[in-house]
């Protein structure tokens, strides 16, 4: 049983990877999208009630995250009709996640993920928001918000950690 958190995260990346070979319109590509994004908020829960957190299965969790936010971007940018400003906000959020990056590299020389609350908000409204796009823009405007004040509060976590 200590081993299901993190076959529940493999599987959250194999249906990531599936969702390339989806079409967005279609019922089988939303179907894995909520499998996917239950998954995320199961795993970490399973962890901790199964008492098996490990430093691995936080970075598999964040692994796994990256590749479905990747894939999702990948099927839906291209036909999300957002305006530039949102755009442009979206651009600053990733610059900020860059730099955090690049700055856990030279102060640790690893990258560093923290599981923030406002991180873990940001990925729970983030699922919510891609499909209300198609309705409002205010859902999407929202967890930038959010995303930008998790993507500052992960670079003063990185910055200020101690060895």
């Amino acid at each position: 049983m200590k081993h299901l958190p993190n076959s529940i995260t493999f599987i959250r990346i194999a249906g990531s990877l599936g969702l390339l070979l989806c079409d967005v319109t279609g019922v089988m590509f939303w179907i894995i999208y909520g499998l996917c994004s239950f998954s995320d908020i199961a795993d970490g829960w399973l962890a901790r009630k199964l008492h098996a957190e490990t430093k691995a299965g936080a970075v598999l969790d964040s692994v796994a995250d990256i590749c479905f936010v990747a894939c999702c971007a990948w099927k839906l940018l291209p036909i999300l009709e957002l305006p530039q400003w949102l755009w442009l906000w979206a651009g600053v959020i990733v610059a900020i996640k860059i730099i955090n990056q690049l700055s856990a590299l030279v102060i640790y020389g690893r990258c560093c993920f923290p599981h923030t609350l406002a991180n873990k908000a940001t990925g729970f409204l983030l699922f919510i928001a891609v499909p209300m796009h198609f309705w409002s823009i205010i859902p999407l405007a929202i967890v930038a918000a959010i995303a930008t004040l998790a993507a500052i509060q992960e670079g003063h976590l990185i910055r200020t950690k101690k060895k």
